[in-house]
């Protein structure tokens, strides 16, 4: 993200949020740009604001103690409040455990224990071996690993592994509205390109920072004015289903939830360049 960008939204969110504004950095992997990072946050340091709440990684650049060490004391210096390691089978896969385990450590030394966040911990110690992972045999265990620990099912997740978790007829989903997710999101989530999305509803455009400043992108949004948004909060995904349908879109009995049936349609949509800007 330019950091043009970065830095408008981060003085966006302390105009519209004052003294709570809360800015949460993740990825993707935002070490993979860990030069561009630092910059960032130097310059926002150096315009008074408020330090980063959080930052978001998968700790694989902690197979390497010294590189490790001399980020993790840079991020103590400009007084980051929270590293959030994520982790869990689905990164196990690409990311060494032990480095992951190294992080743990090491950012508990030197951040202190309580500005270090695992997600989530209890895999450290007792994640399924990658092999039995990886056997497409082996849902049982995958589907155990949803049961037990929350998933959104949104973007890569819905199509990847939506379908082990398909539980919920689209009966029950076709009750489920989107005024909650809406009205009770408690941020926006902005990606590199400028795109703002409304709390976790990834792949919704809201608007564009290069387009409009996201205070005034807030002020003059109005969900009923605009079809699709309207549609999702009145009806929810299901909503969407009609026109779906209609343009050959075919429905399955189960979905893992209604974000599920929302990234799948949107999918449709996409390839036909419907709701597309």
């Amino acid at each position: 993200m330019p950091y043009e960008i970065a830095l408008q939204a981060w003085d966006s969110l302390v105009k519209l949020a004052g003294p709570a504004a809360h800015i949460h950095i993740t990825g993707g992997e935002p070490f993979l740009y860990f030069d561009h990072l630092a910059g960032l946050l130097e310059e926002a340091a150096a315009r008074n604001y408020p330090p980063l709440n959080s930052l978001e990684t998968n700790g694989f650049w902690a197979q390497n103690q010294a590189e490790a060490r001399e980020k993790l004391h840079f991020l103590h210096k400009i007084e980051l409040q929270e590293l959030a390691v994520s982790f869990d089978p689905f990164h196990a896969e690409f990311v060494p455990l032990e480095a992951v385990r190294t992080l743990q450590t090491l950012a508990q030394e030197i951040l202190g224990p309580h500005r270090v966040k695992v997600r989530w911990g209890k895999y450290l110690e007792n994640c399924p071996p990658i092999e039995v992972f990886l056997d497409p045999k082996n849902r049982t265990v995958l589907q155990k690993m949803l049961e037990e620990d929350r998933c959104r099912f949104t973007g890569r997740a819905a199509e990847s592994i939506g379908p082990l978790a398909a539980k919920f007829p689209l009966e029950t989903i076709e009750q489920q509205s989107c005024q909650n997710a809406f009205l009770n999101a408690r941020g926006v989530h902005i990606d590199p390109f400028g795109n703002v999305f409304c709390g976790q509803c990834s792949g919704i455009i809201l608007g564009n920072l290069y387009q409009k400043p996201l205070e005034l992108l807030w002020e003059t949004f109005d969900p009923p004015g605009l079809p699709f948004w309207n549609q999702l909060f009145e009806s929810g995904p299901a909503g969407l289903l009609p026109q779906a349908v209609a343009d050959g879109y075919q429905p399955t009995r189960f979905y893992a939830s209604k974000c599920h049936l929302c990234t799948d349609i949107r999918r449709f949509f996409l390839t036909r360049e419907v709701f597309c800007r």
